[in-house]
């Protein structure tokens, strides 16, 4: 064994806490803070999602799902609202590059992989939000409650 197969990288282990930081921070993001609604203007109905992963190029979103498979298709384009508040949302055009059926616990789910439309202009809110996501994964620290704070 060579001596430079012990040599740790730091930089490729800091990037890898990051990401999992990042992960992890979007999935509690989007569980209890970020409300999404895909509308699929198909059929015009509105229906709740759970987005697990985002990046500057696209989303991965999941949706209760049936029996007969996926409702959307590789290739359809539909539409995200991101809610901030109960009545405020940024809408986002996406186009589905991969979807696949999954169970949960027994419950059936349909997974999609998706592309932003990146020539609209909400995009560049989505895009600023996004790099907030990054950020805070890179910089954030998790309190384990070892410092007291005293109010006067």
């Amino acid at each position: 064994m060579s001596d430079d197969s012990k040599v740790l990288n730091f930089n490729k282990k800091r990037q890898e806490n990051i990401e999992q930081k990042r992960r992890n921070f979007e999935r509690i993001f989007f569980q209890n803070f970020l409300g999404a609604y895909a509308t699929i203007e198909q059929s015009g109905v509105i229906k709740p999602v759970d987005i697990l992963d985002i990046s500057k190029d696209g989303l991965l979103f999941q949706s209760p799902g049936s029996s007969r498979g996926p409702s959307l298709a590789v290739h359809d384009e539909l539409t995200i609202r991101l809610y901030f508040t109960k009545q405020s949302y940024i809408p986002v055009i996406l186009k589905i590059v991969r979807s696949k059926n999954k169970s949960i616990h027994g419950e059936l789910y349909n997974e999609y992989g998706c592309t932003f439309d990146k020539t609209v202009p909400t995009f560049q809110a989505v895009s600023h939000f996004i790099d907030f996501v990054y950020s805070f994964a890179e910089h954030s620290s998790i309190d384990k409650g070892d410092s007291k704070v005293f109010f006067i």
